[in-house]
């Protein structure tokens, strides 16, 4: 009885520490400006939504919030038509260099951003891809696709080629015995590497901010207009980024439970 009490006291804790922070900035965001700057006043008296709106409406906020969401889409996109079989190919063949291809893949992470910053808006605005919703999906996507291609070789090395080859007894290719069985089972792992997409492009900064102009992320929109702003509005800031990621998370969230449950048993 001990023991259990003291799994779900542990459970509460851990939850109140995470979430405390969450609760305060999205109060923060509603709090009137009189009551956020009255020294004696820990809650507010009320509530309300002018600075989310302002933000929002006023300053072109959703407009960001779209961006950004479009963005991540099409990192995700192409970093999966792209890295899915790779990180297969990388999993179920045996080549020469294999080993190195993945350690490259490392070492292309081990670049900041800052260093190549320059080099890179020449390049876009060469290609006439600066300032698109595009060009900076293609920059996400560089960024992602590396940690793409580990996790979904990680996953399919975790899947028995038993399976496949099962399958290939029964008449099925190569390829559609992927799409009918190995598929399905990485399924829980792919959506958990697509979170963790999600998450790193939503949360890009820097090389939105150096490649756009007007199509900016919400970051970026963030850093160039509301960093200058009362404390509130940072706060309501907070609020947008942070509630689109959590509904992402919150509907893939089984999955992510499914692939807790197979690493476990």
């Amino acid at each position: 009885m001990m023991k259990k009490f003291l799994i779900y006291f542990t459970a509460v804790m851990v939850v109140i520490w995470f979430l405390t922070p969450v609760l305060l900035i999205i109060m923060a965001s509603l709090t009137p400006a009189d009551d956020y700057y009255n020294p004696h006043r820990i809650f507010p008296t009320k509530l309300t939504l002018e600075h989310l709106y302002k933000l929002f409406f006023v300053l072109d906020g959703w407009k960001a919030t779209l961006v950004s969401i479009e963005v991540a889409a099409i990192s995700i996109g192409i970093s999966f038509l792209i890295g899915l079989p790779a990180g297969y190919a990388m999993t179920r063949y045996v080549f020469p260099g294999k080993n190195a291809i993945k350690l490259m893949i490392l070492l292309t992470r081990s670049i900041p951003l800052i260093v190549i910053a320059v080099p890179l808006v020449v390049v876009y605005l060469r290609l006439n891809l600066n300032d698109t919703v595009l060009g900076v999906a293609l920059a996400h996507t560089s960024m992602i696709l590396p940690f793409v291609v580990l996790i979904t070789s990680s996953i399919f090395s975790g899947i028995s080629v038993e399976y496949e080859e099962a399958g290939m007894i029964f008449g099925m290719t190569r390829f559609k015995a992927f799409l009918r069985i190995t598929l399905p089972l990485a399924l829980p792992g792919l959506a958990a590497s697509a979170i963790f997409a999600f998450i790193m492009s939503w949360n890009e900064v820097f090389v939105a901010s150096i490649l756009t102009l007007t199509n900016r992320t919400l970051p970026a929109h963030v850093l160039n207009t509301a960093m200058t702003s009362p404390d509130y509005f940072k706060f309501a800031v907070g609020t947008i980024m942070a509630i689109p990621a959590m509904v992402f998370i919150f509907f893939t969230k089984k999955y992510l439970i499914s692939m807790w449950g197979i690493s476990l048993k």
